[in-house]
């Protein structure tokens, strides 16, 4: 990938584990906006993440360091970290160190997955992770669906990708026929971009044959921020999915991809089956083939629009602008023109038998 234009590190929600793989008592570590952190679950069972360093003399709380009850141990000396981040225990000292706190994050489990809330400012969340379930105004909870961790996910650590490409993903209505080869271009019902929840819908079909006029299916889709989207599709195979871009540096980001599969009458219960695994590896097959172009994208701003994508495009790239601490690129990737993004007026119109002169003039 070309070096974005776009910060690598937004505001918002951004996964950072699955749950199940947090154990009650597990200390976790990892990376993520350049940060050496730990995630770790509390005796009550609660999640914790906090910057990787003691705030005494520096040991990295993932090397070592241990759970008790409700509390982060160190291993160098034995401090005793809460929830919150604060000393509550010296072992050797009769009072703990109120003055010193390591920083921890606002941390919210759903849908399966642990999601921190990144602000370069620290402010407190001010919008959530919607419910794949509740958030789409239907009957269904995840018990008419397949358990999806571990068998019907997707994990790709460390690639050189932008959240906010997935973000432009779901307006770009003419890669559906390209990369995912639909029998047509689906047709966006919904967009909606008002405030830092947004909503976008279509119809769409995979069918051999299916045209835009019979279709019967679609995809309804929220995206809070940058780093949290789920969606929703009907009239086709059940399933509901979600895509998670975490950058982990000013360079990478961790993808990962849940996939929920209806239950098949007469299995209401049990773990994902053959059938339910089968359905999950092709929808994950179809992100798959958005993840390898992604990964070497130029940010093109601005970009070649056509008439068609327009709208769509510049309405998502302007909502985007809300979740970065400089507002968003103004102008220009290094590698391409700089100027403002084009109208629809500013289009150059020539009569078809003269494009079709100029492509045969240019044929060797």
């Amino acid at each position: 990938m070309a070096r974005t234009p776009l910060s690598m590190t937004p505001t918002g929600w951004f996964q950072v584990a699955w749950c199940s793989e947090i154990a009650v008592g597990a200390v976790h570590t990892m990376k993520y906006f350049g940060r050496e952190m730990v995630a770790w679950r509390s005796r009550s069972g609660a999640v914790s993440v906090f910057d990787a360093y003691c705030e005494h003399l520096g040991a990295h709380l993932g090397h070592g360091g241990h759970v008790d009850g409700e509390n982060l141990v160190c291993p160098f000396h034995g401090w005793e970290w809460n929830r919150e981040g604060r000393n509550v225990c010296i072992p050797y000292e009769k009072h703990p160190n109120r003055g010193r706190r390591i920083r921890s994050y606002p941390v919210l489990e759903r849908n399966e997955a642990v999601w921190i809330w990144h602000d370069t400012d620290g402010r407190p969340p001010y919008f959530d992770v919607p419910d794949i379930f509740g958030d789409f105004g239907d009957d269904s909870t995840a018990a008419d669906y397949y358990p999806p961790v571990p068998a019907a996910t997707l994990f790709r650590p460390g690639l050189e990708i932008h959240p906010q490409y997935i973000m432009e993903n779901g307006v770009d209505f003419a890669h559906f026929t390209f990369v995912h080869k639909t029998p047509f271009m689906p047709e966006f019902t919904r967009h909606d971009f008002d405030g830092p929840v947004s909503h976008v819908d279509f119809t769409i079909a995979f069918d051999e044959g299916a045209t835009l006029e019979n279709a019967t299916s679609g995809v309804e889709s929220i995206n809070a921020g940058l780093g949290c989207s789920v969606t929703k599709s009907w009239g086709m195979v059940d399933n509901r999915t979600m895509p998670a871009v975490t950058p982990v540096d000013e360079h990478t980001s961790d993808v990962r991809f849940t996939v929920w599969i209806g239950r098949k009458p007469g299995e209401e219960t049990g773990e994902i089956t053959r059938y339910g695994t089968v359905m999950a590896d092709l929808v994950i097959e179809q992100f798959a083939a958005d993840i390898d172009i992604w990964a070497h994208q130029r940010y093109s701003d601005p970009p070649a629009l056509s008439r068609k994508e327009f709208e769509g495009f510049t309405a998502l790239r302007k909502w985007a602008r809300q979740f970065y601490p400089d507002g968003g690129p103004d102008g220009a990737d290094p590698s391409a023109p700089s100027g403002a993004v084009p109208s629809p007026e500013e289009f150059v119109r020539i009569r078809r038998s003269e494009l079709d002169a100029l492509r045969a003039a240019a044929q060797p």
